[in-house]
């Protein structure tokens, strides 16, 4: 089996699209299905099932990925390496990330490294963080932005920051969060909040497990800009990173307040196969999505109210401008 034939089978697994896959290629599809069959004839394995749909892995194709992947990475990362050493940063960089950091600075993060580095071709996609760990793992990612286990995985993990989640409410809503809001308080709103296969979620019903209550949304949702969307149209609450609430507070849809006691704090981690090399334009890529990331969490904590209850005085709200892309 040959370094190209992988190439070309992992981008169509990824792609699970003849044409798409052969355009990523830069070759004609007739070459790229040629390819296909020749490798599986030499496997004895059919490795797609090809349908109107598109073209999806059979178990021998998702075996061969797992085998594959980090061949082709190790590749990769050797041609990097080669490269550093004329002054040039290049490759294929993948990359993971949890929604609540795809949705709030992946867009400026993409646009930065694509002028800042030309040579670097970027592939980005969004998950919940048990399935980036295990994409991480079987080697179809470099790495992955997440929300920090609870468990521990076989990846190595490194901090990025910490973000604390605050209640939020409709601007003009006639909800009445307590002065001195305590988390066990948001028993009493009705709640649209992630499901229980997000990872925000999760962290919330550990908090709520350890102090004794029991969340109960009205609504469950898993794409945030519309549960921001219901918030900022409704009487509903929320529990949610600032990040994650940054355009709709600085548009001023919606308000946020900071817990008094029982504080929530998240906190996210890149990880990466311990016993895979990050490459030169792996590290650089994370280093424009880290600064982003950071950038965001600070201006958003900058239009949640004061745990205390009190008011910004109106000079300084109105001196605060809304904050741009950064990048």
């Amino acid at each position: 089996m040959e370094l190209r034939q992988m190439q070309y089978f992992l981008c169509l697994a990824e792609e699970k699209n003849v044409t798409r896959a052969a355009r990523q290629l830069n070759i004609v599809q007739p070459a790229l299905s040629m390819q296909i069959a020749k490798l599986e004839a030499e496997l004895g394995q059919k490795l797609f099932d090809r349908s109107v749909q598109g073209m999806n892995l059979t178990s021998a194709g998702e075996a061969l990925v797992r085998l594959t992947a980090p061949i082709v990475r190790d590749a990769e990362y050797a041609r990097q390496e080669m490269a550093q050493l004329g002054g040039r940063i290049s490759g294929r960089v993948s990359v993971g990330l949890i929604t609540s950091v795809a949705q709030s600075t992946m867009a400026s993060s993409s646009a930065t490294v694509a002028s800042r580095y030309p040579e670097i071709t970027l592939s980005a996609c969004e998950g919940y963080t048990e399935t980036l760990v295990d994409w991480v793992n079987t080697g179809q990612l470099d790495f992955a932005l997440i929300n920090v286990p609870r468990r521990k995985t076989p990846l190595a993990a490194h901090h990025i920051l910490d973000e604390e989640m605050v209640f939020a409410c409709r601007k003009d809503s006639p909800l009445k969060p307590p002065a001195k809001l305590r988390f066990d308080h948001i028993a009493n709103f009705d709640l649209v909040l992630p499901s229980k296969r997000h990872g925000l979620r999760l962290i919330l019903d550990e908090h709520a497990a350890a102090i004794g209550i029991d969340l109960r949304p009205r609504l469950e949702l898993d794409t945030l800009p519309a549960l921001c969307d219901v918030i900022a149209t409704t009487d509903f609450a929320t529990v949610l990173p600032t990040i994650a609430l940054r355009q709709s507070l600085a548009n001023g849809a919606i308000r946020a307040h900071r817990f008094d006691a029982q504080r929530i704090v998240r906190s996210i981690a890149w990880v990466h196969h311990p016993r895979r090399a990050v490459s030169v334009a792996a590290k650089a890529v994370l280093d424009v999505i880290g600064r982003d990331l950071a950038q965001a969490a600070a201006a958003a904590r900058e239009f949640v109210e004061p745990s205390s209850g009190r008011k910004r005085s109106p000079a300084r709200r109105e001196s605060r401008k809304p904050p741009g892309r950064t990048g």
